[in-house]
C-alpha cells in the first residue's frame, strides 16, 4: 500500500511537492466545503455534505502530495462516500421518501453496469446528475438547474480528467488540476441544492 503511484502528467518523480498544481487545485474543494458550511447555517444535511467535501479535500491533497497507493485508495473512498451519501439524501431531501436507503445500491448497480460497458467509474455520476435534473424539472422543483449546470460542468471535468495522460507531450502540467477545480464547483452546486430553506 506504500507503493509509489505515478498516474499524472505533472508527476515525473517521487517527492512531496511533485504535483504542485494538482495539490494546490484541491483548494477548490476546501472553498466549496466552507461555502456550503456557511450556507447551511445549522442545517444538518448541509453540514454533513460540507464535512464530506472537506474529507475529499484532505484525501485528495494527501494523495497528490504523497503519491502512494494507500493515499489513492483514501482519495477514491472519500469521493465514493460523498456520492453514496448524496444518493441516499436525494430522495429524502427532495421528495421526503422513506426508502432513502435504496439510493446507494441503485447508484452502485448503475456504476457496475456502466463500468462493464466500458464507461469507466465516473460515467454513472454524470448519468445520475442528468437524471436528478430531469426528475426535479418534471416535479417542478426550482433546484433542477443546479443539477443541469453541475452535469454540464462535470461532463467537461470528466473530459479534461480523461485527457490528462494523452496531452503530456504538449501540456507538461497535464489537465488533472482542472478536474479538481471543476469538481469543486460540482460538489458545491449539488450541496447547495440540498440545503433547503
Amino acid at each position: 500500500m506504500t507503493d509509489y503511484v505515478d498516474g499524472y502528467c505533472e508527476r515525473v518523480a517521487p517527492g512531496l511537492w511533485g504535483e504542485p498544481l494538482n495539490s494546490l487545485s484541491n483548494l477548490a474543494f476546501l472553498v466549496a466545503a466552507v461555502l456550503v458550511w456557511r450556507l447551511a447555517a445549522g442545517d444538518r444535511v448541509g453540514r454533513l455534505l460540507a464535512g464530506l467535501i472537506g474529507l475529499v479535500f484532505v484525501a485528495s491533497t494527501v494523495f497528490h502530495l504523497l503519491a502512494t497507493r494507500w493515499a489513492a485508495v483514501a482519495d477514491s473512498v472519500s469521493i465514493l462516500a460523498f456520492v453514496l451519501v448524496y444518493a441516499a439524501l436525494f430522495p429524502r431531501v427532495f421528495f421526503g421518501w422513506r426508502l432513502w436507503w435504496l439510493g446507494p445500491p441503485v447508484f452502485l448497480a448503475l456504476t457496475v453496469v456502466t463500468a462493464l460497458l466500458g464507461g469507466g467509474l465516473y460515467l454513472s455520476a454524470l448519468i445520475g446528475l442528468g437524471l436528478c435534473a430531469a426528475i426535479l424539472a418534471f416535479a417542478r422543483d426550482a433546484s433542477w438547474p443546479h443539477f443541469a449546470v453541475a452535469g454540464a460542468v462535470f461532463a467537461l471535468s470528466l473530459s479534461l480528467g480523461t485527457l490528462d495522460r494523452d496531452v503530456c507531450d504538449y501540456v507538461p502540467a497535464g489537465t488533472h488540476f482542472l478536474w479538481h477545480l471543476l469538481n469543486g464547483v460540482v460538489l458545491y452546486l449539488v450541496s447547495r441544492a440540498a440545503v433547503r430553506p
